[in-house]
């Protein structure tokens, strides 16, 4: 993506030392991470490294044990659910890994779910508004009126990209774009990601394990690892991080010190 926009103001989101465990797992172990205005960051890692636990934490679908979590300035750890937590979410967007679209609503009122659900939205307003956002992720009018069931993986990625632009959030989150897609929807994908990202102006935070859409959607990149952020820096700089855990990782090599820990469990 282009470089990320300079403004004045603090980190969108802001994690310092996050902590989280699951009886006596420690899966996030002092976590610090800056997104900043209009800028896309992407966290990197193996399975099981945390990314998706460092994600529910800072929506509030997990709580997180220790350390500080702020979205525009405001701190949100350990915010329960109530209004408060309502006016957070409502900043959001989300595009989850297996699309996630409700089966038994029309592609057009999956789009407009925020709308109609989170806002209040009238069905006619929100359907002129989900038809623009499709059109914005390729998707034709006819389409609308299909249900998900209908739709290939691809189309169904669509919708969800679609979904979660459509109320104009502050934040997106991206929850593993590409799984499941082959190559070629891959890079359409991640195409509209960065598309859509510049088209609502906001700040992006995505967790992948896929380098090709790392290095297409992010601004920087954070590589998760043991419960840390090992290195974080401009995506074009990850090939000379100077991290053989970094390195190791992203040139998908079997050999090297995350396989050694790994054999030595």
């Amino acid at each position: 993506m282009a470089d990320a926009k300079k403004t004045n103001k603090g980190p969108k989101i802001q994690l310092r030392d996050v902590h989280k465990a699951f009886g006596a797992k420690q899966v996030l172990r002092g976590v610090n991470l800056d997104v900043g205005e209009a800028e896309s960051v992407v966290i990197i890692g193996g399975s099981g490294t945390g990314k998706s636990v460092t994600l529910k934490c800072i929506l509030g679908l997990l709580q997180a044990d220790k350390g500080s979590i702020k979205v525009a300035g405001e701190e949100v750890a350990g915010l329960e659910s109530g209004p408060d937590r309502d006016r957070l979410n409502a900043k959001f967007g989300m595009l989850f890994q297996h699309a996630a679209l409700f089966d038994s609503l029309r592609v057009w009122e999956n789009v407009a779910f925020s709308l109609t659900a989170g806002h209040g939205m009238g069905r006619d307003q929100a359907r002129e508004i989900a038809m623009k956002k499709m059109a914005l992720v390729g998707l034709s009018s006819k389409v609308g009126d299909l249900y998900p069931a209908e739709l290939s993986s691809g189309m169904q990625k669509r919708v969800g990209l679609a979904r979660a632009i459509a109320p104009d959030p502050e934040i997106i989150f991206f929850d593993e774009p590409t799984t499941g897609l082959d190559p070629i929807m891959s890079d359409v994908i991640n195409e509209l990601i960065v598309t859509c990202v510049k088209e609502v102006g906001c700040s992006a935070l995505s967790i992948t394990h896929d380098m090709v859409s790392a290095r297409r959607i992010g601004d920087r990149i954070a590589m998760l690892y043991q419960g840390k952020i090992i290195w974080a820096g401009p995506v074009n700089q990850i090939d000379r991080s100077g991290n053989e855990y970094v390195d190791q990782f992203i040139n998908g090599r079997a050999e090297g010190p995350i396989e050694m820990l790994v054999r030595a469990l």
